[in-house]
């Protein structure tokens, strides 16, 4: 049953160690719910995963490399407790060399790091969902240039590894100002652009790729992401896939439109 093909998604990863700490307000519940949900709706248990974050930027594209990779800390002043986090997921040295391979054969500059580790943009969401650390796993970065047109073309590279039983993550967020976190201010503005980008991910995978490539002209597009770190990842996860994508997450945390894609 591994070989089954496997879906691309977009999923949101929360802020920091959210899901990790108190939460009487509930702000983070739906999201995790979300994240928990998703091993269910896969069609097998993945071979690996592939998770390409917003918080790793590299010139050109980068893969960890480590049989064991270890996790990268990158939050700040969060309780103690959220550094002692483990996720100790195998890593796929051999998935590392064949996804850069496959950009290098598309054009598409591509290393493998042995070194780097797991950031938060991975092992957060992924100990949510998939908590049995079982599956290896692989990081991705994005190229520092945050071309949409680029990770498009690195995402239609990526896309055998579906048929490989390997599941393509993008992790980021469909909102990230963090000056628009909490203010209702910003409601409307998210809708706006939350509307745009659900209308141009169903979309048939020309007009998707058209539209994502030009994502700075849609609505509320840089308040939604005075820097569109967090949104790259979404067009890795198009590019992967030829067929319409569709929103399988909604709701409103802390005042703005958050959603996830899934790509069949």
């Amino acid at each position: 049953m591994q070989n089954s093909k496997q879906p691309a998604l977009f999923i949101p990863h929360g802020g920091g160690p959210c899901f990790f700490m108190d939460d009487p307000r509930g702000i983070w519940r739906g999201m995790e719910a979300y994240l928990r949900s998703i091993a269910a709706t896969l069609p097998a248990t993945p071979r690996a995963i592939l998770v390409v974050s917003g918080h790793w930027e590299t010139e050109g594209f980068a893969f960890t490399g480590a049989e064991r990779p270890t996790l990268v800390y990158d939050y700040y002043n969060f309780p103690p407790h959220t550094y002692d986090l483990r996720y100790d997921a195998p890593g796929d040295p051999a998935l590392a060399a064949r996804g850069a391979e496959l950009l290098r054969s598309a054009g598409l500059p591509a290393t493998v790091d042995a070194a780097r580790g797991l950031d938060h943009g991975v092992f957060v969401p992924l100990k949510v969902a998939f908590p049995e650390a079982a599956i290896p796993v692989v990081e991705m970065s994005v190229d520092l240039n945050l071309d949409p047109a680029l990770h498009l073309a690195a995402g239609r590279a990526l896309a055998p590894l579906r048929d490989e039983a390997v599941l393509i993550v993008g992790s980021g967020m469909s909102f990230h100002n963090m000056h628009g976190y909490g203010d209702p201010r910003f409601t409307a503005p998210s809708n706006a652009f939350d509307a745009w980008l659900t209308k141009a991910v169903e979309a048939d995978a020309e007009s998707r790729s058209s539209d994502l490539a030009r994502w700075e002209s849609a609505p509320a597009a840089r308040a939604s992401h005075p820097r569109e770190e967090h949104l790259i990842p979404l067009m890795v996860a198009s590019g992967a896939s030829d067929a319409p994508g569709r929103r399988d997450y909604h709701e409103h945390v802390l005042e703005t439109a958050i959603s996830g894609f899934r790509f069949p």
